[in-house]
């Protein structure tokens, strides 16, 4: 009665004075009442539950169909929205990411949130990120779940798209795989590696590369390497996975293999990130996750700014790669994967984790 009270009194001031004897108003008046009560709320997640529950395994299935999905046009991904947050004596500094999609004929979409970069936050002993995915009923447009997963879901499906670039964009003779920095993302990136197929890790990062090889050996029963520079891991690997913070490049072309190589570059998703030296990506097959976002915020960015790449020189989306309409790997080349995350891939972990989740 209070909500229908309070929708009768909005709806006075809309018509100023007009009659709510008419039959249409009553109706305008009983809908918005109903709108406004007839949803349960949504079930709210909190961070142990996400952690203890998913795994990247959950993903890399979801994900990929995802990536075909995409590359058919049966995805709706609008660009990624972002909210700087600049410093001052209230607030900051800090980003904020809001990204979302919806895979035709899924029962759920999904709208992510995800905050960075808010360092004053190590002060008050608290992480710099934090984020929550929204998901939400595809039928009824009522959100059916919050999940409190301080970036965790994004980093699970940004590892389960890594196993997708692995498994379509590398031959099974490729299996040295070089992790070049060693946080949150390369765990995740290495297990979903090790579902492909069987590997030898080399790890490369300025801080955590022991700590990050002891760690995956133990967990995925594989052996691990850690060298001195990036120089030396290229060298050794057949597969780099890049996932460092983006300041600045972190190879170079002479140090790569020249029975060849695929790059996976995941560490670049804004406009002032930048990975992969534009002379690599010019020599390469690059492959994007989405175009028209790689070209914003990717390591093609930093191509068409050197003016040594146009969108034309995009061999392909991954997408059409995992639906056979575009070749992987053919012999002796440089591949790039640029992955920087799409609002597919958080649709897809969207609804792998309500449908497991909702069970609890």
């Amino acid at each position: 009665m209070m909500f229908q009270s309070i929708a009768l009194q909005a709806i006075r001031k809309s018509v100023r004075g007009a009659s709510l004897s008419s039959p249409g108003l009553q109706q305008q008046v009983a809908t918005r009442a109903f709108a406004t009560s007839g949803f349960p709320p949504p079930r709210l997640f909190d961070y142990e539950t996400v952690t203890s529950n998913l795994t990247v395994a959950d993903a890399i299935e979801s994900v990929e169909a995802a990536f075909k999905a995409l590359a058919k046009g049966k995805v709706d991904v609008p660009m990624p929205m972002h909210i700087g947050i600049e410093e001052s004596s209230v607030a900051g500094p800090g980003d904020c990411h809001i990204k979302g999609g919806y895979v035709s004929a899924t029962p759920t979409f999904t709208v992510k949130l995800a905050c960075v970069s808010f360092y004053k936050n190590v002060e008050k002993n608290l992480p710099p990120g934090s984020g929550i995915f929204i998901v939400v009923n595809a039928v009824t447009g009522a959100p059916l779940g919050v999940f409190q997963e301080n970036r965790f879901m994004t980093d699970l499906r940004t590892g389960a798209a890594g196993a997708v670039a692995m498994k379509y964009c590398t031959s099974p003779e490729q299996n040295v795989v070089g992790f070049i920095g060693c946080g949150a993302i390369a765990k995740n990136m290495a297990r979903a590696a090790a579902t492909v197929r069987p590997i030898k890790g080399v790890a490369y990062a300025i801080d955590g590369a022991e700590q990050f090889a002891a760690e995956m050996s133990a967990e995925l029963g594989v052996p691990f390497e850690v060298v001195s520079s990036s120089k030396e891991l290229c060298g050794k690997s057949d597969i780099i996975y890049t996932q460092t913070p983006g300041g600045s490049t972190v190879l170079e072309k002479d140090w790569l293999n020249p029975k060849g190589v695929t790059i996976i570059a995941s560490g670049s998703d804004q406009p002032t990130k930048c990975e992969i030296p534009p002379d690599v990506l010019a020599a390469s097959k690059y492959i994007s996750d989405l175009t028209k976002q790689t070209s914003k915020v990717g390591e093609l960015r930093s191509a068409l700014a050197a003016g040594v790449m146009t969108e034309a020189d995009v061999y392909a989306e991954l997408g059409e790669v995992v639906n056979g309409d575009k070749a992987g790997r053919e012999g002796n080349e440089i591949i790039v994967v640029d992955l920087t995350g799409t609002g597919a891939q958080d649709a897809a972990i969207g609804q792998v984790a309500w449908d497991k989740l909702s069970q609890l």
